[in-house]
């Protein structure tokens, strides 16, 4: 019996997470990955560039790191599969809670840049 290869376990991860996830978390996964890109573009940026404004910098990659845990979250909250666990919270609530948590972000990372 052999093992399947890299290629073969690939290709079968993007079969079950095309024709098996919900719509709802793919685009929650999208938003994800773009938060992801911006936060590697930035830290590229300061290993090339530098940090001259440093708060500038912090304030953006902290805003980044925090929208992803955020995002995280509420892909969480939303997936059917953990229905029992939050049985108490509906999508409109978590969506709610995740928007409410952003504005609190960006005012307080508006307040770090200064």
């Amino acid at each position: 019996m052999s093992s399947p290869s890299i290629c073969e376990v690939g290709s079968r991860l993007v079969q079950e997470y095309t024709t098996k996830t919900p719509q709802k978390l793919k685009l929650i996964d999208a938003y994800l990955g773009y938060i992801m890109v911006t936060g590697i573009i930035q830290f590229i940026y300061c290993c090339l560039v530098g940090t001259f404004p440093f708060n500038s910098f912090l304030s953006g990659f902290i805003s980044t790191v925090a929208s992803f845990i955020l995002g995280v979250c509420l892909r969480i909250q939303v997936n059917p599969a953990n229905n029992i666990v939050f049985k108490d919270i509906s999508v409109e609530r978590a969506f709610a809670d995740f928007i409410f948590a952003h504005g609190v972000l960006h005012l307080v990372v508006l307040n770090f840049i200064g």
